[in-house]
């Protein structure tokens, strides 16, 4: 990746419009382990900034699953070379001593969406997450 591509994402590129959603935030979590099955929605709040000169966003948020605590801390991105979103995840609700990895070739600037696997202790079966973080109108490229 060249730096000129970099400095102009975060001008007017994806870097600029990440850089966008720094901030204090409050939202709604929603997780599904089955289609169609919503298993728990609760309110959450957390903190996105900057980190590394605009290249990634470090998002740490708090929140609940069926009236328990959990806690999270992420990092997003966008790969200029790969034209993929991406993103690192670790919390105190599923991942354990583990970081799940995610990506998604969908550069749609109305969601934010990565998808990766993780597998719990004892158990060679990968699940399958999503992360998606809506976009808010004001700041869609």
């Amino acid at each position: 990746m060249s730096e000129e591509k970099f400095e102009t994402s975060k001008q007017s590129g994806l870097h600029y419009q990440f850089n966008l959603l720094v901030g204090e935030w409050e939202g709604t979590t929603r997780v599904w382990f089955e289609a169609d099955k919503l298993a728990d929605e609760s309110p959450t709040d957390g903190t996105m900034r900057s980190i590394l000169d605009g290249r990634f966003i470090l998002h740490e948020h708090k929140g609940s699953f069926d009236g328990k605590p959990v806690e999270g801390v992420a990092i997003y991105g966008n790969s200029l070379g790969s034209n993929r979103y991406q993103s690192a995840w670790v919390d105190s609700f599923h991942m354990g001593t583990g970081i799940m990895f995610s990506e998604t070739a969908d550069t749609d600037t109305s969601v934010f969406s990565v998808l990766g696997h993780y597998g719990s202790p004892g158990n060679d079966e990968l699940w399958g997450w999503r992360t998606e973080i809506e976009m808010p109108e004001r700041i869609r490229l």
